[in-house]
């Protein structure tokens, strides 16, 4: 699924609605999979982070959904740290609807019935942020909490400098994937960036902090790509 096209998950029951959404993105060169039950549409979303492969730009989740409702799966999302920004379509405009659904991790809501022309505005919208929903973020044995800006391993403090912190913050959002030197550096300092000397001093730490007291290594490099959080044996 490596694509520069905009690239959405729809989880909807139904099938008619479904795929009136899909043909219509469709023609505006948008792809979409589809899931017709939360458990699917979870699954997909799951397998995908845990295949490295190209993320979802926009997740458009019904409320009401067999096996499993859009908000317990926008729950485990968030839990498990998945920062994708979710468009919530439900039947029910009421205020209550909507403020249970933006604590549970929604980032937007689109009331049924709704003009395909809005939904493509919304999903471009979303697509353009990661959700600010998520407050933590772990891999493996290590955690960050993002509202007190402190990371983990082991349930044990790690001491970060606020850079060092950033750099892991990204490392986690992206893992497995590996991110590029530039990336990293853009999200860190923006245009006004450092000597790369500065960045590999900054790695440097972050391995010690995170790696020095355990057998399982997950700060990697990766030679001429950039830097990764992973298994060992992923590298």
């Amino acid at each position: 699924m490596i694509t520069d096209k905009l690239q959405l998950l729809l989880v909807e029951d139904d099938l008619d609605l479904a795929t009136a959404v899909i043909d219509y993105l469709d023609l505006e060169d948008i792809q979409c999979d589809h899931a017709a039950n939360g458990v699917a549409g979870l699954s997909l979303i799951e397998n995908q982070q845990k295949n490295g492969n190209q993320s979802y730009d926009v997740i458009i989740l019904d409320l009401n959904l067999p096996k499993m409702s859009g908000l317990q799966v926008c729950e485990k999302l968030r839990a498990q740290g998945i920062d994708t920004p979710i468009l919530m379509l439900t039947a029910r405009d009421t205020l209550d609807d909507k403020l249970t659904g933006f604590s549970m991790g929604a980032d937007d809501y689109l009331v049924k019935p709704f003009a395909m022309e809005e939904l493509i505005v919304r999903a471009q919208v979303l697509a353009k942020r990661r959700s600010g929903q998520v407050s933590r973020l772990s891999v493996l044995d290590l955690d960050i909490d993002l509202q007190q800006q402190q990371a983990y391993r082991t349930g044990k403090p790690l001491k970060l400098s606020p850079t060092a912190f950033k750099i892991l913050e990204i490392l986690m959002r992206e893992s497995p994937k590996t991110v590029s030197r530039e990336k990293v550096m853009q999200w860190v300092w923006g245009e006004e960036q450092p000597d790369s000397n500065s960045l590999k001093v900054h790695i440097f730490n972050l391995r010690k902090q995170v790696d020095t007291d355990f057998d399982k290594k997950l700060v990697h490099t990766v030679t001429g790509k950039g830097f990764a959080i992973k298994e060992p044996s992923e590298s």
